[in-house]
């Protein structure tokens, strides 16, 4: 069942030295008849011997009826009259002027030195010189020359490069020749193309970066081998997928089997051997190994397997491109086959593969390992077979090696043993090189994608969300898996932030236009992404519900599985882990694999490094946008004077009975500025203050004046509403005794925080100045006012002649500024509601214990919101007149809004909405304010006095609201910092 062999015909010696290639029809119709693995000397060529690979001759030569060539110049030779000459181009820049019906015959040749493919297969071919576009093109190009080197520099491709010095260092014709069997277009013609696409004379700055996967990069693919050009520069070509290297670099000249067939032993080897030497494209070799290997032991048909996978995997196996291979075969039609794999230790290859022994079965049906159904399949019978390890120089199996079916029908002997086994010896040695050099072309081409991708990265740093998505959009692309999360940690190691992108993303409507990732959006498997990032080791899953770290939980209520995860720590270039990528799913159902990893692990290292300069970049701008910040504040306020504060300090304070402190009723309308910081003078005596902390009395005066001075005058959140949060929390510690509860470095600390809580308000909320863009907000994403507030009050602390905490120990300075901070920032009510549910819980099961730090913290930031919110407790003449200072600061800043934002305010900022006060505050009460002083009474019957009074106003309001909104529109405001 073996196929007949060809005629081979003897080899040739053409003389080409003073002849135009293109007038030797017969001389090509004589080549079509040889082998390709035959040689051909051509004379006048420096004596160089060409390899040709591939001859492709006409197709009616084995009777299409058109034409049948023969060696003498018969029907077929059509040297006469036919078709005019067809001058091949030379080297460099000249055009090509073959004629257009010349390159669509059929009976078309291509004469083609190292891999030629015949026209129209796989070859793109240049542009036809008859078409006048192409004319005009490459007229304006001659026109253009600056356009045209620089498109060239920029556009021109190795491969190019290389041609262009082949074609200009070899003698012309040869030259001519290898110009024709590549098919290259000349660098004019590239130029030209790219011009003929653009209407600019400016050949444009930015080529968008090939998408490439890392399948490419898996062991045996997208590598070609290195030559070296005629100036002796090594470089790597770019050859078509249907092309090999230049034979002619080789110089190598491939004996015809007849010549083999009469050398000895010794000799035939060593002329096989010489074959291999030089080769290094890895299929190329054992394709060329396999066919020696068919004239050392006349077998009909060859395989050989390579071994892949380290030792010990589970997953090593034996794989083969190169199955049932024929003396007449061609590494292109092995190409077209598909990959064979076969366990390690199964059958007899896998058998041979681990146990390193050589099998010779002279009747394969007898042996139980082998496979019947390879021969059902191909329809090819084995009688005997030999197969043989491979060995490398470490004496490690790196592949197999199989023959079967001798052709004269006998069984193979001793002696095709030796010679297989001594033959196979050089083998391996080549085969370990070329892999070598294979995994050297590998790293070259990883190092320039991730030089690349880091190009891409270090390009956008301005935000981490910008840069970030940069990030997985080509990670995704590299590694083709489902999902991507990258997920940032702070200085505890949990997640402060997970940005998240998914396959369907990329084809959403917003793909195009969007810039900033997803976040949160998909559950987080804790188990793996938490040990990564504690750990930093790498965790390479190939079924997650397999693992005992995933949790299976994560998947419940989704529409998703986890099947295969790898997750990595990104570190930055000092080894702190910033935090983990993790990707799920390889598309296919396939596992992630070890180039994988050595994918992501490099990187994550320039991951890490984006990440690190983008925070870099952010803490310059927030240092920039600080300074501006800074600038403004410095040039509207001032220290207050020593002065004024030794007028202060000379003035008699008035006992709190005399000022009504300890009354929850209090208001300061009945007092002047003077009155207000005497007030302030006196709270901090009563609550023994001065003496604990050892507070020089002129410093606390003109402490008291500088914040004073560093309110700015609006409408309502100024001096005086500081001052009245501040006699609220000293009613409030007195009237319940809190301050033995909370100690005097938390009640200094509460006190201050009152005084400072709103220091240099400028009258608009936090969302005001995010929508405004504010230097305030690009300084705090979060709490914006309440950051700036708290940095206001320790800059006036730290200010020279306003230092009241100066004879603080440096842990009695860090605990009160850490209370002084948390107190500020529990005026923001989006805090409030933050944190109030554990409070509500707390009181509601009645189990706090003040002894607890995190219980006294709970404590007082609702008591600063009490405290903040207190006017809405007080009688009803000053509720009414403090309600109406708040709405009319909420109307200038919706007039601004309209006026500079050109937006439309909410409700309670319009002042065209003002009819609906009554009602807003109603819904004002019930949502913010009861709940608070509901509990705080609970805790402490002292502040019922409180509770009553908001429950009266409440029942005022909501007579208002009746009376001026019928419908009882509950669109009510939301008291703001």
């Amino acid at each position: 069942m073996g196929r007949p062999e060809k005629n081979t015909p003897s080899p040739a010696v053409i003389n080409l030295k003073n002849k135009n290639v293109s007038n030797t029809n017969g001389t090509i119709n004589f080549l079509t008849s040889i082998l390709r693995t035959d040689m051909v000397k051509i004379e006048g060529a420096d004596a160089d011997y060409v390899l040709v690979q591939h001859i492709i001759g006409w197709k009616g030569q084995h009777g299409d009826g058109k034409g049948a060539t023969d060696d003498s110049g018969g029907p077929g030779d059509d040297r006469s009259n036919s078709s005019p000459e067809v001058p091949l181009p030379a080297g460099g820049g000249e055009r090509n002027t073959r004629a257009p019906h010349e390159t669509r015959r059929r009976d078309a040749v291509s004469f083609h030195f190292a891999g030629a493919v015949s026209p129209g297969v796989g070859a793109r071919q240049p542009p036809s010189p008859c078409d006048p576009e192409y004319t005009k093109i490459e007229a304006w190009l001659d026109e253009h020359p600056d356009f045209a080197q620089d498109y060239f520099i920029r556009k021109a491709s190795r491969h190019m490069v290389d041609s262009w010095l082949v074609s200009h260092a070899l003698p012309q014709h040869i030259a001519q020749a290898l110009s024709s069997s590549e098919g290259a277009a000349p660098p004019a013609s590239d130029g030209a193309a790219a011009a003929a696409q653009g209407s600019k004379a400016s050949s444009g700055a930015t080529t968008p970066v090939r998408k490439i996967s890392a399948h490419e990069f898996e062991k045996g693919g997208l590598v070609k081998p290195i030559v070296t050009t005629i100036d002796g520069t090594p470089t790597f070509l770019s050859p078509s997928p249907h092309d090999h290297h230049l034979a002619l670099m080789h110089k190598v000249r491939r004996k015809s089997r007849p010549e083999l067939k009469g050398l000895d032993e010794r000799e035939l080897i060593f002329m096989l051997v010489k074959d291999i030497f030089n080769e290094l494209d890895i299929r190329s070799l054992c394709h060329k190994i396999l066919q020696n290997v068919s004239i050392l032991t006349r077998a009909d048909r060859c395989s050989l397997f390579l071994v892949q996978g380290e030792k010990d995997s589970p997953n090593r196996c034996l794989v083969s491109t190169l199955f049932d291979v024929s003396p007449d075969s061609t590494v292109e039609e092995m190409h077209e086959k598909e990959e064979i794999r076969i366990p390690w230790g199964s059958g007899i290859i896998g058998y041979v593969g681990e146990t390193g022994a050589m099998l010779n079965i002279p009747d394969a049906y007898q042996d139980a390992r082998f496979n019947h159904d390879v021969d059902a399949m191909t329809g090819y019978k084995t009688r005997s077979l030999l197969c043989m390890p491979i060995i490398d120089s470490s004496y490690e199996v790196i592949g197999v090696a199989q023959v079967i079916n001798k052709k004269d029908g006998s069984c193979f002997t001793h002696a095709d043993e030796k010679v297989f086994e001594s033959y196979l010896q050089f083998c391996g040695i080549s085969i370990k090189n070329a892999q070598l050099y294979e995994r050297s072309q590998l790293e070259v081409k990883r190092n320039q994608v991730l030089l690349d991708l880091a190009r891409i990265i270090f390009e956008e740093q301005s935000t981490i969300e910008q840069m970030v998505y940069r990030i997985m959009i080509h990670m995704q692309s590299l590694l083709q898996c489902v999902r991507v999360q990258i997920l940032l940690t702070d200085e505890r190691h949990s997640f402060s932030r997970v940005f998240d992108l998914e396959v369907n993303d990329m084809e959403a409507e917003d793909a195009e236009t969007r810039t900033s990732p997803y976040e949160w959006r998909f559950p987080i498997n804790i188990g793996i992404t938490g040990l990564v990032a504690n750990t930093g080791q790498t965790i390479n899953i190939p079924d997650a519900y397999a693992d005992e770290r995933f949790d299976q939980e994560t998947d419940k209520g989704t529409n998703f599985r986890h099947r295969s995860i790898l997750c990595q720590a990104i570190r930055n270039t000092s080894g702190k882990i910033l935090g983990v990528v993790q990707l799920i799913n390889k598309f296919d159902n396939l596992a992630f694999t070890k180039n994988d990893e050595n994918f992501l692990e490099a990187f994550a290292i320039f991951c890490g490094m984006g990440l690190h300069n983008t925070h870099m970049y952010e803490k310059a701008m927030t240092a920039i946008a600080k300074q501006n910040v800074t600038l403004d504040v410095l040039s509207y306020h001032a220290t207050a004077s020593k002065e004024l504060a030794l007028e202060l300090k000379a003035c008699k304070v008035p006992p709190a009975s005399v000022l009504r402190l300890h009354d929850f009723k209090f208001d300061d309308f009945s007092l002047d500025d003077d009155g207000t910081l005497k007030a302030c003078l006196r709270m901090f005596t009563d609550l023994d203050l001065i003496q604990r902390f050892h507070i020089d009395e002129l410093v606390l005066c003109r402490w008291l004046l500088s914040v004073k001075k560093n309110y700015r005058d609006v409408t309502y959140h100024n001096w005086r509403h500081a001052f009245n949060v501040a006699q609220m929390m000293f009613v409030i510690l007195t009237k319940t005794k809190w301050w033995k509860v909370l100690g005097e470095m938390e009640c200094v600390a509460l006190i201050i925080a009152c005084l400072c809580h709103d220091l240099d308000h400028r009258g608009t909320n936090n969302s005001f100045q995010i929508r405004a863009s504010s230097p305030l907000a690009q300084l705090y994403s979060t709490s914006t006012m309440e950051h700036h507030h708290f940095d206001q009050s320790l800059m006036i602390l730290n200010t020279s002649g306003n230092r009241i905490l100066s004879q603080c120990t440096s842990e009695e300075f860090s605990r009160i500024v850490a209370v002084l901070e948390e107190a500020i920032l529990a005026t923001d009510l989006a805090v409030y509601f933050k944190k109030r549910p554990e409070f509500f819980k707390l009181v509601s099961s009645g189990e706090y214990d003040w002894c607890k730090e995190e219980h006294r913290s709970q404590l007082r930031a609702m008591t600063m919101t009490a405290c903040d919110i207190a006017a809405i407790t007080k009688p009803w003449e000053v509720q009414k007149k403090v309600a109406e200072l708040v709405a009319n600061e909420f109307f200038e800043q919706g007039d601004i809004e309209k006026e500079k934002l050109k937006i439309t305010p909410i409700d309670m900022m319009n002042r065209d909405k003002r009819d609906k006060l009554p009602a807003m505050q109603v819904n004002f009460i019930d949502t913010i304010c009861l709940p608070v002083y509901e509990n705080l009474a609970e805790v402490s019957s002292d502040l019922q006095p409180l509770l009553d009074g908001v429950k009266a106003n409440r029942a005022r309001w909501e007579a208002l609201a009746a009376e001026s909104c019928p419908e009882n529109n509950n669109s009510l405001p939301q008291h703001r910092q």
